[in-house]
């Protein structure tokens, strides 16, 4: 302001209508930088004296006020701060106007901020000389000012951090980039602030001191001294340059914090690698036992690390199964377990098949038919979803060499041990008790699925839904019934029917349909009841011949519409067919029979929700699902001693894995099967199936993929009975997650690092599902001042010390109020709801930064 627009400003002030009870006015105009003291002698305002304050006169001029001239008005200028303190004229200044016209004093005023820190405000007046920053710095609501406050807050107001926190701050410096010419913070702190005001406070917080500074040290610093709280310093000297001599826990809380944000989080993993190249870390941790890092995550490469760990393990034949799958289940709560997600999967199922192979290293005993079946479906069944893990995750980094190397031990376990004994074995049981008579004591056969399950309920007014998905075999089935029993109130109990020989789809869909008798024409079309049986409408009108009120329908089409188009479609019905062929569509053809385990994982999907959409939008509540016939597929390309020739001079169908023929004869490498236990079979024909898994020699591709045969992953067919349970039913049970509970019972904090122990209170099973937390101190209002853990609480031991979980946390270095309360917060991931709070006192002492 010049000293016309002072001297206008003024005016106004006087010139005011007098309040209630005031008869003059007197006004303090307050020049604290002395920026008008040769102009205030020639400043004129009509009706009011004009009065010079100094630090020798206050008396004078209260008297002057009181005494002299009572009923004047006053404009009285001072340079003297008007404090309270051996002030006399301090009951004057409470009734009178104080005036500011200097930029600072209005600052001051303005932000309600102590006069005695106008030099402070003077420093930076820069930064203040501009509304938009003046504007955030006041938007920032501090309560109390202090120098670091004004300067924390200007830093924070350059970083565009809409609090007061040199955290924020820090971490919004660094994500800028680490290359400090180009950094637009530096930049603006050079030009509006202090830059070694900023460095001071990095040294402050987290004990970063160098003659030469940088960005790029100064994340190293920070990562390592995190880094060195988890493994030990002493097992890693070699970085004692970059480890903080002070409040190291504040870098653990900084790293933890950056790596937990929800975004932020891929930027400091760039860095992080960038870091770790920078130190050479791999030299050091490969020196290292493993016990050493297992539990820190602030590198990527000790993920990697542990990787390499367990893929040596494996390939030398090292049997610390038990010690491989606790490693890959600890890093799930890590921070870089999703960057190698797929390899841990990869790895956790290799490790499954050489445990299996370990268990049964005496190899897959040679046994009666039944007896290998009731196998099968108890145990021998896991390998099949183990490789079938394996490759889902496999196919998601399949570039990657590791994954090779352990595509390797997988193939050479379950091809050419697992599928090649189980096979062989199998197939001389079927050749001696079942060609004949393709039967098993105490198996139903999938022909009579309608009869056995089907037609008494429907006899008996009830509503049926039967889902058939083409290629589901059993240990799919087995998935999907695991996760309705865990995800749904309802009950699904599993059980198998043995499928028709040959396992194909014309045959098997059939089977599954209301119906007398099926049989095949020398065209080898199935007829159900002289009827034809192709496809889905011809299907429809064998079921509505049986059953008036009844639909087969395909599952893309139930997905489609809507709910009211759903009750709309199914309004009236009794029995209703759902066709379901994700996976043997994709399996089924040469060019993307790659893909068979992919599409597994689309159909237990879309089979869940079919589920659920007949629960909720259908009312069903009896709900069957069942396949036409499994499948055998295998990764690795087939050799020639896999396939067999026909031999055969004619022959009705030939397929990969089946030959229809009304020759009768014996011919190598095949069974023979009398198909009058399958089919009428008035043609006398006789179905040969490779033995074991061999495939028939033929023309073209698509040969990984196959069904046809007698193998068990073929013609083990699951049944699915799903019954829906509803809130208040008999047997119902409502799905709850598991509870993670503190075990420790004090209450005090007294070191900066502590350990405190969890328990899953409840096993997982049936209908109690897992939860997942994450763990952290906060204050009062929320703020967290801790690293923060995660627990995956899925623990199905029966044994409590097995769901039992020890974590460390690491407080901030700062001062804690003993009087206050700080919570232990629980918060699940899943929901963002904090599920527990539990109240602590921190009283540290001196005590900070050692855990004793």
């Amino acid at each position: 302001m010049n000293i016309n627009q002072i001297e206008s400003a003024l005016s106004d002030i006087f010139n005011e209508p007098l309040k209630d009870g005031e008869q003059r006015k007197i006004v303090f105009w307050v020049d604290k930088d002395k920026e008008f003291i040769e102009d205030v002698e020639h400043l004129t305002i009509d009706g009011v004296k004009l009065y010079t304050l100094t630090d020798r006169n206050q008396f004078q001029v209260k008297y002057l006020l009181e005494e002299e001239g009572p009923s004047s008005s006053y404009l009285i200028y001072t340079n003297v701060e008007l404090g309270v303190e051996d002030n006399w004229l301090a009951d004057t200044v409470f009734y009178s106007k104080t005036f500011y016209a200097d930029r600072i004093s209005l600052i001051l005023s303005e932000l309600q901020i102590d006069p005695s820190l106008r030099a402070m405000v003077k420093k930076y007046e820069r930064f203040f000389n501009n509304k938009d920053r003046f504007r955030k710095f006041s938007a920032l609501n501090v309560e109390s000012y202090s120098e670091g406050m004004i300067e924390l807050s200007i830093m924070s107001v350059l970083c565009n951090v809409k609090t007061s926190d040199f955290e924020e701050v820090l971490k919004t410096v660094l994500m800028d980039t680490l290359d400090d010419d180009e950094n637009k913070y530096l930049a603006l702190m050079e030009k509006f602030f202090d830059i070694e005001v900023f460095w001071s406070y990095v040294s402050n917080h987290y004990g970063y001191d160098r003659d030469q500074k940088s960005l790029k040290t100064l994340f190293i610093h920070l990562v390592v001294t995190a880094f060195s709280q988890s493994v030990g310093e002493d097992k890693i000297y070699e970085l004692n340059d970059f480890i903080s001599s002070r409040n190291k826990t504040n870098a653990v809380v900084f790293i933890d914090h950056w790596m937990h944000h929800k975004t932020d989080f891929v930027l400091f993993n760039e860095y992080a690698e960038i870091a770790e190249q920078e130190i050479q870390l791999s030299n050091i941790i490969n020196n290292l036992p493993i016990d050493t890092f297992k539990q820190t995550d602030i590198f990527p490469y000790i993920d990697r690390a542990i990787i390499i760990y367990i893929a040596n393990g494996l390939v030398t034949q090292l049997e610390d199964y038990e010690e491989y799958t606790k490693l890959i289940k600890l890093r799930r709560a890590k921070h870089y377990y999703n960057q190698f997600a797929s390899i841990y999967e990869a790895l956790y199922y290799t490790v499954k098949i050489h445990e299996f192979y370990n268990h049964h290293r005496q190899g897959i005993p040679q046994s009666r038919a039944i007896d290998m079946y009731q196998a099968y479906v108890n145990e021998y069944y896991l390998m099949d979803t183990y490789y079938r893990k394996f490759y889902v995750a496999y196919d998601l980094e399949s570039n990657h060499d590791l994954l090779k190397k352990l595509k390797t031990l997988v193939e050479d376990l379950y091809t050419n041990w697992y599928i090649g004994e189980l096979s062989s074995h199998w197939s001389q049981a079927v050749d001696s008790e079942m060609t004949q008579d393709w039967s098993l004591p105490g198996v139903k056969n999938q022909q009579n699925f309608y009869s056995s399950y089907i037609d008494s309920k429907i006899r008996h007014g009830e509503r049926v839904f039967v889902i058939v998905s083409d290629a589901m075999r059993y240990e799919i089935g087995v998935e999907l019934a695991d996760r309705l029993n865990t995800e749904t109130m309802g009950v699904c109990d599993v059980e198998t029917l043995i499928g028709v020989v040959p396992s194909i789809t014309k045959l098997g869909m059939p089977s599954l349909l209301p119906h007398k008798e099926i049989d095949i024409d020398i065209n080898g079309r199935v007829f159900v009841d002289g009827k034809d049986s192709s496809g889905l409408e011809n299907r429809r009108k064998i079921i509505e011949s049986k059953v008036a009120d009844s639909i087969a329908v395909h599952f893309q089409d139930v997905l489609s519409m809507n709910k009211a188009g759903r009750r709309e479609t199914f309004k009236g019905k009794k029995l209703i067919y759902i066709y379901h062929d994700t996976i043997d569509a994709m399996g089924d053809k040469a060019s993307t029979e790659i893909y068979t385990f992919n599409a597994v994982e689309t159909s237990l999907n879309q089979l869940y929700d079919l589920v659920k959409i007949i629960r909720d939008d259908l009312s069903g509540t009896n709900v069957f699902i069942t396949a036409d016939h499994g499948f055998l597929y295998q990764r690795d390309a087939l050799e020639e001693s896999d396939k067999v020739g026909k031999d055969l001079d004619s022959a009705i169908e030939v397929k990969r894995r089946y030959i229809l023929s009304k020759e009768q004869r014996e011919v190598s490498g095949q069974l023979a099967f009398n198909l009058s236990s399958v089919i009428k079979n008035e043609g006398q024909l006789t179905a040969y199936l490779p033995k074991a898994t061999l495939r028939n020699k033929m023309q073209g591709s698509g040969i990984n993929f196959v069904h046809g045969g007698a193998s068990l992953q073929e013609v083990v067919v699951p049944l699915l009975a799903f019954k829906n349970k509803r809130t208040g039913q008999k047997g119902a049970k409502a799905i709850k997650k598991v509870d993670i509970k503190l075990t420790n019972t004090t209450r005090k904090i007294t070191n900066s690092i502590f350990n405190l122990e969890f328990f899953q209170t409840e096993k997982v099973e049936d209908k109690i599902i897992p939860r997942t937390v994450v763990i952290y101190m906060a204050d009062e209002e929320g703020n967290v001042i801790s690293n923060e853990e995660t627990i995956i609480g899925d623990r199905s031991f029966d044994n409590p010390t097995d769901r039992t979980f020890k974590l460390r946390f690491i407080l901030k270095s700062i001062p804690y109020d003993r009087t206050k309360t700080y919570f232990l917060t629980v918060r699940d991931t899943e929901t963002g709801i904090v599920v527990e709070k539990v109240p602590f006192n921190i009283n540290l002492g001196i005590v900070s930064d050692f855990d004793f």
